[in-house]
């Protein structure tokens, strides 16, 4: 039996590293900040996208009778790769790899020429990955997913440290915290697909050639979007294209290339803050600002600096209670 899958966030550099310690080659993420096609005509080529939402609990996205918008499209679920969620907190790892899947190249060969461009050198594990699971139908794809210690190892690894989170102890009582799910949008075969794991087939939004797909795909997104209340804000969007470090060495665009390279390097040390446990290093400072405190004054020195603390919480909640005000305080 597998562990389990941990959340991680939807972040272009979180997504970018994880494909790449998949074995993947020249493909990156980016963030979307609107929903205007020419955000992804800038990027050409964009293999697919990944939407983060709140996921409706009172309004269903779908029925037995087919989703809202778009059409189910069970012949497709043999022809692509699509794979049911079976397990919780996969659905990001596995909407990427609802892009990566279906647009795999034909042998590891360059995948950037013109003939080839809108193929991706997956590499050789998920490469053997898709090959064993092609031949399954969408329900025992899922169990592969979910029992692949590999994906699983690395889709972890991009887990937030969280030292005093205990999953198995929730108040019963306490309030039903939003749920979040990731889907994907790609154009496969002149056609735009969603494939959600949660739903029982991919869902068809009609015919898109590829250089459709940035306008298509926002059409479909701007839908989706209107059905929720005008102050629901939390959306994310990451659209998967080639490397743009690749584009800049081609055209020598010095200046992109720099840019794209501080990105990355940014991104590393974001995610190896990401898997750091700080909880010992929080408690060294605290040790030698007490240790300060106490060698300034003593313990009474000490017992001075506590008390002027406690009064300034008092004196702040008071200045609170008589604003009428509810929240937090600036204990600064």
């Amino acid at each position: 039996m597998s562990g389990g899958w941990n959340t991680i966030e939807s972040d272009a550099g979180v997504f970018t590293s994880l494909i790449e310690n998949l074995g993947v080659k020249d493909i990156q993420f980016e963030e979307l900040l609107t929903l205007d096609p020419s955000e992804l005509l800038a990027l050409q080529p964009v293999y697919g996208v990944i939407f983060l939402f709140k996921y409706p609990t009172d309004k269903p996205y779908a029925t037995p009778d087919g989703p809202l918008d778009g059409k189910f499209d069970q012949a497709a679920s043999e022809k692509l790769f699509f794979a049911a969620q079976t397990i919780q907190n996969a659905c990001a790892t596995q909407a990427l790899l609802s892009v990566l899947l279906n647009q795999t190249a034909a042998s590891n060969t360059d995948t950037t020429t013109d003939n080839d461009s809108h193929k991706v050198d997956i590499g050789e594990k998920l490469r053997d990955f898709r090959d064993f699971t092609m031949v399954l139908p969408p329900e025992f794809r899922g169990e592969a997913l979910s029992n692949s210690d590999l994906i699983r190892e690395v889709h972890n690894s991009f887990a937030r440290s969280n030292p005093f989170a205990d999953e198995t102890q929730r108040d019963p009582n306490a309030e039903t915290e939003d749920a979040f799910h990731f889907v994907a949008y790609t154009p496969i075969g002149g056609t735009l697909y969603e494939l959600d794991g949660l739903q029982p087939a991919p869902i068809s939004h009609g015919a898109c050639a590829q250089d459709e797909f940035p306008r298509r795909v926002v059409d479909v997104l701007q839908r989706r979007v209107a059905r929720y209340e005008a102050t629901e804000i939390r959306f994310n969007l990451l659209a998967m294209c080639r490397d743009l470090r690749v584009r800049a060495r081609e055209f020598g665009d010095a200046e992109l290339l720099e840019r794209e390279e501080r990105k990355r390097r940014e991104w590393r040390f974001e995610n190896a803050l990401r898997r750091h446990n700080f909880v010992g290093f929080a408690g060294e400072v605290l040790k030698g600002v007490a240790g300060n405190r106490i060698r300034a004054g003593g313990d009474e020195g000490v017992k001075t600096w506590v008390d002027e603390s406690l009064e300034r919480r008092k004196t702040a909640e008071k200045a609170l209670r008589g604003r009428g005000g509810d929240g937090d305080v600036d204990m600064s």
